[in-house]
């Protein structure tokens, strides 16, 4: 498989052992999509054109045994080999794939069950987004689908449409009022531009913040402490003193800085 589409590698990663049927399938139609081939496990056969089957038929009869032919390899080539000698035989990829759901049903029944009841618990939030909502219950949808859940288009929307909050009120009311037809995709497209509209409207809740008065100390200003000025020559917080010495009768010599100093008088 490694001359086929790189995406085939998907397949080759995760090969049909039993207990993974539901994610081999899944894997295997992404594949077959992706080709060009899922029709073959979808549609019948054309009927094998005769003398007088004009080109438009041998073309489409030739188209489909060429995508028949392809969708068997990549079957049989995904799988382990005991299963490949059980189902080589087999004249299609239909009956292929019919013999698997027969083993293996139990598994599709269990994850159809699981799949289905997270379809319907889902719901959205307000004020989260309505993209990432849709994306998951369109790969929900998608799950069921590949299980084998057989659910219109129509209905797929309406289930979109009855998990939305509140707020998508009046886009549901517009829906119904006007029946309108959308894919998934364009109501994804519809709703992201309801949400911006939604958002838009939305009214601004002001917040009224008081300020916190401060205190003032008696007479409206704040003591400042009192800071020790070194003089020039002195001790810190000792003040220059004017006059003569004690001793000496000089001019800078006192008896209290002899005191300070820790000299004798």
């Amino acid at each position: 498989m490694s001359s086929f589409n790189p995406l085939t590698s998907i397949l080759n990663q995760n090969k049909l052992e039993g207990p993974n049927y539901v994610d081999w399938k899944r894997n295997l139609d992404i594949v077959l999509t992706v080709e060009g081939y899922k029709f073959v496990i979808t549609d019948e056969c054309p009927k094998k054109p005769d003398e007088d089957a004009t080109d438009d038929q041998v073309k489409s009869y030739d188209k489909w045994v060429k995508a028949d032919e392809m969708t068997r390899c990549y079957i049989l080539a995904s799988m382990a080999n005991a299963l490949q000698h059980q189902l080589q035989s087999m004249g299609s990829a239909y009956d292929m794939l019919e013999s698997l759901k027969e083993m293996f049903g139990e598994q599709n029944c269990a994850a159809k069950q699981t799949a289905m009841k997270a379809l319907l618990n889902t719901k959205m939030a307000e004020g989260s987004s309505v993209r990432d909502h849709v994306l998951k219950m369109m790969g929900l949808l998608n799950e069921l689908e590949v299980l084998g859940a057989v659910i219109d288009k129509e209905s797929q929307v309406e289930m979109v449409l009855q998990t939305l909050p509140d707020n998508f009120q009046q886009f549901c009311l517009n829906y119904n009022m006007n029946k309108m037809d959308l894919s998934l995709e364009k109501l994804l497209n519809e709703l992201q531009a309801a949400e911006s509209i939604i958002k838009q409207q939305a009214p601004v809740v002001a917040l009224n913040v008081e300020k916190a008065s401060v205190s003032k100390s008696k007479g409206g200003k704040k003591k400042k402490k009192a800071q020790n000025v070194l003089a020039p020559g002195g001790a810190a917080g000792v003040k220059k003193l004017k006059g003569k010495c004690y001793h000496y009768k000089q001019p800078g010599h006192h008896k209290k800085q002899f005191c300070l100093s820790g000299k004798d008088e």
